[in-house]
C-alpha cells in the first residue's frame, strides 16, 4: 500500500489554475515560485488564455 503524505504544501497555478505541491526537488525555490510549468511562466497573460483540459 502507498503512503500518502499528509499536509504537503500546496499552490495554485494563476494561469491555469492547476494545483501544484510542494516537493524536494522544489524546496530551494518555493517561496519564489507562482507559475506550475515552463509553459504557464511563459505565457504571464492572464487574458484570452485557454486553459488546458483536465
Amino acid at each position: 500500500m502507498a503512503h500518502k503524505k499528509k499536509n504537503v504544501r500546496k499552490k495554485e497555478c494563476p494561469v491555469c489554475e492547476r494545483e501544484f505541491s510542494w516537493s524536494k526537488k522544489l524546496d530551494k525555490n518555493w517561496d519564489s515560485m507562482v507559475y506550475c510549468s515552463d509553459r504557464c511562466r511563459r505565457v504571464k497573460t492572464y487574458e484570452g488564455v485557454e486553459k488546458p483540459n483536465q
